[in-house]
């Protein structure tokens, strides 16, 4: 089973899958008039003045249900996973993919929000690829086709985040908590499912809540700490940078082999970790409330930035200015096939993940480095798992358009909290770590296939809104949006608070505090 699932894993992202997400970045990044570096003052105002009401959360929360999903057991362990298999240069493509997947998670996360409705049961907003690539097909001849493209999307990503991803983190937190403190592995798991089951029973609002509390100071603490470590070994600044940019196009007589496998484990650690493109982004950015969509499409933008070049390059530099990592010729952790190992001299004992952080943070800090990774891996891994859940329940609530019967949607969530249950006891159980990855590859490799692919076709509701925003905003006007003069069909969400702002008192859209 085990080889099946790797076999499965490197089909899925292979070199067909490299060339769709950067194609893909580079299309939508000309597209939007390289809307990634132009309207970086547009993604930064919207963070601070974001609105909210009773039905949805604020930009700012959004944004952090956003990250809470980024930031997790990728910018740690999957950082050093890229070193190992690809070498220094795999953080260059890391940082390529970043920039070139901000522009396609600004496309997703607008279609999200274009397309967002609200649950018959909460009346909270859920919106996310199944939505938009039902609805912008909904009034022509492909509708047949594109409501089983959805429903495809919607039951591979419930059994993506609530099951195959899931069990990657819960990994992550028991492996390091395990070399960092002692602790078995069942006590640390079981904190996770307990302090999850807390959290998600409240729904949406408690999930925003709990992430905005988090996800701003574990992000913040972690990149001053790296900055700390970096700062003491100032000398290997030159030395990094020259590193990471030769080996990344197999100018480096050592790495010089493997540069395809730099841009190959660049990649896909990169989108493993920022998610651009994957699909996950638009659930939260459908969530928030704003007045236009292209708004939070900024917001999530940016996530992207604060995921990969911030937090992912806090990690790479830990690690890489300390010198502790090893280089491999192939994507096996075995002896036999050490390319090189840094100038630290990272202990053999030491397994590829998170230890390579732990080693390098302990290098300054003698004695703290395991422990602080492990706790900064704690809450990245577990403000994921229960940004998962949310995803996972808001395809599963898409699924249950279907189920008339309240107890019996209501039922089938609970079934979804049991499904995540399981797959944080197995991950958090299990003491090798390749084929929880193996699982989270497929998992997220298969949503990038069918998400990457429906917005390519499902672009332009997204292109109009883009430049509908930057028309309003060159007559000196806060953006409001209105499909119907952009002749973008079945928002349905959209038209209603129109005509809800012009009449002045009738319902169906609540008022912004």
């Amino acid at each position: 089973m085990s080889d099946v699932i790797s076999w499965l894993s490197g089909h899925i992202q292979g070199t067909p899958f490299i060339i769709l997400c950067l194609g893909a970045g580079l299309y939508f990044t000309a597209r939007t008039l390289l809307l990634q570096v132009t309207n970086i003052p547009d993604m930064l105002r919207q963070i601070v003045k974001g609105e909210k009401s009773e039905s949805g959360v604020s930009s700012f929360q959004s944004l952090m249900i956003s990250l809470a999903g980024r930031v997790g057991t990728g910018n740690i362990a999957g950082v050093a996973t890229a070193i190992a298999f690809g070498g220094p240069g795999a953080v260059f493509w890391m940082w390529a993919m970043a920039f070139l997947g901000s522009a396609t998670s600004f496309i997703e996360c607008t279609l999200g929000q274009i397309y967002k409705e609200r649950d018959r049961d909460t009346g909270e907003y859920r919106g996310g690829p199944a939505f938009y690539i039902e609805k912008a097909y909904k009034h022509t001849a492909a509708k047949g086709f594109s409501v089983v493209y959805a429903i495809v999307f919607a039951i591979v990503t419930v059994l993506a985040m609530s099951f195959f991803l899931p069990g990657v983190q819960a990994n992550g937190i028991s492996v390091s908590a395990f070399g960092a403190w002692g602790l078995p592995q069942w006590i640390s798991t079981v904190v996770v499912l307990a302090l999850l089951l807390l959290i998600v029973i409240g729904g949406v609002k408690r999930i925003a809540t709990f992430a905005g509390l988090v996800v701003p100071v574990m992000a913040v603490i972690y990149i001053l700490a790296a900055i700390v470590v970096l700062f003491v070994n100032a000398d290997q600044i030159v030395p990094v940078f020259s590193g990471i940019f030769s080996s990344a196009f197999g100018l480096d007589a050592v790495y010089g082999a493997i540069w395809g496998l730099a841009v190959s484990w660049g990649v896909k650690r990169g989108l493993y970790s920022n998610e651009a493109g994957q699909g996950t982004g638009p659930h939260s950015a459908a969530a928030a409330e704003v007045s236009h969509p292209a708004k939070q499409g900024f917001v999530q933008a940016f996530a992207v930035y604060v995921d990969t070049l911030f937090v992912c390059s806090a990690t790479a530099f830990m690690i890489l200015s300390t010198g502790m990592y090893r280089v491999y010729t192939d994507a096996v952790e075995d002896p036999s096939q050490i390319l090189t190992k840094g100038p630290g001299n990272v202990a053999d004992s030491v397994p590829v993940g998170p230890g390579f952080a732990q080693a390098g943070f302990d290098t300054v800090l003698p004695g703290v480095g395991p422990s602080f990774i492990a706790l900064a891996l704690f809450f990245f891994a577990f403000t994921t798992i229960v940004a998962y859940y949310y995803m996972a329940e808001t395809n599963l609530t898409y699924l249950m358009r279907w189920v008339p019967n309240h107890s019996v949607r209501r039922a089938l969530v609970w079934a979804l909290r049991v499904l995540m249950v399981i797959a944080v006891l197995v991950g958090g159980l299990s003491t090798g770590t390749g084929t929880a990855w193996a699982l989270g590859d497929i998992g997220v490799g298969a949503m990038a296939w069918l998400n990457i692919l429906a917005i390519l076709v499902l672009q332009v509701p997204a292109l109009k809104a883009l430049k509908d925003y930057r028309r309003q905003k060159r007559e000196g006007k806060d953006p409001q949006f209105d499909p119907r003069p952009l002749q973008i069909r079945n928002a349905e969400f959209w038209e209603e608070r129109t005509d809800s702002r012009a009449g002045e008192g009738r319902t169906g859209v609540p008022a912004l505090d």
